[in-house]
């Protein structure tokens, strides 16, 4: 319990908002928030789903209320969970586990979905708030992930990204579900980002960066940064630049493009493949 007393002691909550006013001063900060709530609003499109449905039982003065309710306690959970996530990512070669795993979920990312939501359907208002946390937390891993990356440790970008991309899902799902089906590239663009967040999660891992150095200080390095001369580019990889970082991000972004549309005809073709079994099994009328 030494933990959740931290949390709520004064001088914790007062050191949380110092450090919130002094990055919201730096234009990273904005950008990276802009980065938490794109990934939220591709990764969330099917718990604003499981809200609906667990709600649409309900009273119409309770159902409003179940989805503030539901919405709010995922916040604060998923909140907790990604900041857990975040900090385990400080030890050595998790953040390289981490960007594997945000590797392949952003290449599930463009395989088109065909299974539907099986959801129950709540009669009492607590019991809708139950159902939509619970589904929230078994669905939200990937997202988890994802955000406690995106993050690089922040709390309060996590806080903010977090507070303003959750309730923003809910209150729009149908417009937002309806944006990504008609313009398909928000999605890849989407899977795009994930995939650099992961190469630079990976390249920052503590015992993955010192190697990455250790490779890019030596001839190769001197090689790259002589080519990138050729175009005017300031040098990147000597003497311990950011080189190595945007190297494994472009990479990552590469990996996901290619694995993500591999496993995207595998799917449409299995998808086609059943539709004609069915088809051939209908009874001729």
């Amino acid at each position: 319990m030494n933990w959740l007393w931290q949390i709520f002691d004064p001088a914790t909550i007062g050191a949380f908002f110092s450090q919130f006013r002094n990055e919201m001063a730096e234009p990273t900060f904005w950008i990276a928030v802009g980065k938490i709530i794109w990934i939220n609003v591709l990764l969330s499109g099917d718990n604003a789903l499981v809200i609906a449905l667990a709600c649409r039982g309900l009273k119409p003065r309770h159902r409003l209320w179940g989805m503030v309710l539901g919405a709010g306690a995922a916040v604060l959970l998923r909140i907790l969970f990604t900041g857990i996530v975040a900090s385990l990512m400080a030890l050595p070669y998790l953040k390289l586990v981490g960007g594997l795993a945000l590797i392949v979920i952003a290449a599930k990312l463009l395989v088109p979905e065909n299974e539907e939501e099986d959801v129950e359907s709540a009669s009492h208002l607590w019991q809708a708030v139950q159902i939509v946390v619970v589904a929230d937390i078994v669905m939200s891993l990937d997202n988890v992930i994802a955000v406690a990356a995106a993050a690089n440790g922040s709390v309060p970008l996590l806080v903010l990204g977090l507070a303003i991309s959750v309730p923003l899902i809910v209150a729009g799902a149908a417009l937002i579900m309806a944006l990504l089906s008609k313009l398909p590239i928000l999605v890849w663009a989407g899977a795009a980002l994930l995939g650099w967040i992961a190469g630079e999660v990976i390249a920052s891992d503590p015992g993955v960066e010192p190697k990455l150095h250790m490779l890019f200080d030596g001839p190769l390095g001197t090689t790259l940064d002589n080519m990138l001369a050729m175009f005017r580019i300031p040098s990147q990889f000597a003497h311990g630049g950011a080189g190595a970082e945007y190297l494994c991000a472009v990479f990552g972004i590469i990996v996901v493009l290619v694995v993500g549309s591999i496993w995207r005809r595998r799917s449409l073709h299995s998808a086609a493949l059943e539709a004609s079994e069915r088809a051939v099994k209908a009874p001729a009328k």
